[in-house]
């Protein structure tokens, strides 16, 4: 009995110890990359102001934990609601070569880089505009290894071959929007 005993505090104790390294391991690990709004919580509906329904400027956005090796960011806003039988998605703001050391993108401001074309033909954001009920608004980023050699209005499908390959890391926004309530 006296064998178990050592035997069973050796390993409670051993499972301890890893535990403790595996948590000081992982505090002590750089953050992964986020995207968040001072505008709307993440999965939470988004003011009238940021949609073709009034002023229909982008919410301002900020970045944290940028990967130090990124060379550039890409930001993608689509609405996969959108066109749902025809299986594509609206693309809203295409935004690629923004400079890594970009932290926030201000209200009403578009981000330095090079501009896409959304769905609407628009090459600046074009906010939520729903046809039907509540959709939601994914803003994608992406921390890449390089710069992406594109021109001006380039498509949404132009800018995700380009980045295979290259993505570090991602980080995701959605924002939801009805205009019938």
């Amino acid at each position: 009995m006296r064998l178990f005993v050592i035997i069973l505090v050796a390993f409670v104790s051993a499972a301890c110890t890893q535990q403790v390294v595996d948590s000081d391991l992982l505090n002590n690990q750089e953050g992964f990359m986020k995207l968040t709004s001072t505008a709307f919580e993440h999965n939470q509906s988004m003011d009238k102001k940021y949609t073709c329904d009034a002023q229909d400027t982008n919410p301002s956005l900020e970045i944290f934990d940028v990967p130090v090796e990124a060379v550039s960011l890409v930001l993608i806003m689509d609405d996969p609601d959108a066109i749902k039988p025809a299986g594509k998605v609206w693309d809203h703001w295409i935004v690629w070569n923004i400079p890594p050391s970009t932290t926030i993108i201000p209200e009403g401001q578009e981000p330095s880089g090079i501009h896409g074309k959304g769905t609407s033909d628009n090459l600046d954001y074009h906010g939520p505009c729903p046809p039907d009920g509540e959709h939601r608004y994914f803003f994608k980023l992406y921390a890449l290894d390089t710069e992406i050699s594109l021109n001006e209005g380039a498509s949404k499908l132009e800018v995700e071959q380009a980045m295979e390959g290259h993505i570090l890391e991602k980080a995701e926004l959605i924002g939801l929007y009805n205009r019938q309530k």
